[in-house]
């Protein structure tokens, strides 16, 4: 497992979407491209209402899976629940899902946390979101988290990316 440092590369950042995630995925589409990132929007391509977010998000796993250090993923669903688990069906991919709240509870963690964790300890490289549970501005701040936190490359994080990485 390679530590990434805060002057790497930036990743292409593929961006995909079922009917549930549409209208989400426009709006992050413009502000990645407005903070600078390269963006490559898979789809849907144009709101249908009874598609399939499998056969969408299949195809932006694998490109994740085949070149995770060119690529991250961001996936946007009803639930984010369901577009994860599809991901996490590819070798190599690892997809966090965040569902908001933005509050900071008594031990004095944000939500965001959840997303910044996820990158330092797990190396995830596909953030899923639930478009019916998160704001517009708290999707944004976990895309602009989830694209700059560094995976930490703390052995005890890379050992256990190992391990998950055996069980595939």
């Amino acid at each position: 497992m390679k530590k990434t440092g805060k002057n790497e590369k930036q990743k292409i950042v593929l961006i995909g979407a079922d009917h549930a995630g549409f209208e989400l995925k426009k709006k992050l589409v413009d502000f990645l491209r407005a903070e600078g990132r390269t963006v490559e929007d898979m789809g849907a391509e144009k709101l249908m209402p009874e598609d399939d977010y499998p056969e969408i998000l299949a195809p932006l796993a694998m490109r994740v899976a085949t070149d995770p250090e060119k690529y991250a993923g961001i996936v946007i669903g009803g639930s984010g629940t369901g577009e994860a688990i599809v991901c996490n069906r590819f070798p190599g991919v690892r997809a966090a899902v965040y569902y908001g709240g933005g509050y900071i509870d008594e031990r004095s963690w944000s939500s965001l946390d959840i997303v910044k964790v996820a990158r330092e300890h797990n190396d995830a490289n596909v953030l899923s979101l639930g478009a019916r549970f998160v704001t517009d501005e708290e999707a944004m701040a976990a895309a602009k988290l989830f694209l700059s936190t560094p995976f930490s490359g703390e052995p005890r994080h890379e050992r256990r990316i190992a391990e998950i990485d055996e069980i595939e």
